[in-house]
């Protein structure tokens, strides 16, 4: 199962300043807008999100059809065909694609312990 570039979307207080602490870390910005509450955040091929107020608890995510610098690879496993596979496994899912579309979509599951996990299909 080809699930796609992974990152961890985080919950943050204060978007400025989880910025800033991040920087530090040497992660620099690859995506996102500030005026927005949320940013993608990179150092080599580790991917950090950050998110103000969209969201309650951190969560793993996953992007099919992209790799880690956010550009698209091919072949990838559609999120559609993801959702199916998960089923056929019996994995309850929080949230399903519409089967009937294409392109962008996304579906949510949760662990045995309750971590959110996020497969965010943007193309």
């Amino acid at each position: 199962m080809k699930l796609g570039a992974f990152s961890v979307s985080l919950n943050v207080k204060d978007i400025n300043v989880s910025k800033s602490f991040y920087e530090n870390l040497g992660f620099q910005q690859l995506g996102g807008d500030i005026t927005q509450n949320w940013l993608i955040m990179k150092n080599e091929d580790c991917i950090i999100g950050l998110f103000q107020g969209m969201f309650e608890k951190n969560i793993l995510t996953f992007n099919p059809g992209w790799n880690q610098n956010a550009e698209n690879v091919e072949p990838f496993t559609d999120v559609r065909d993801l959702q199916k596979q998960l089923k056929e496994k019996g994995i309850n899912l929080l949230t399903e694609a519409d089967q009937s579309t294409e392109g962008p979509a996304y579906i949510t599951i949760e662990d045995p312990d309750g971590n959110q996990i996020l497969i965010d299909q943007h193309r």
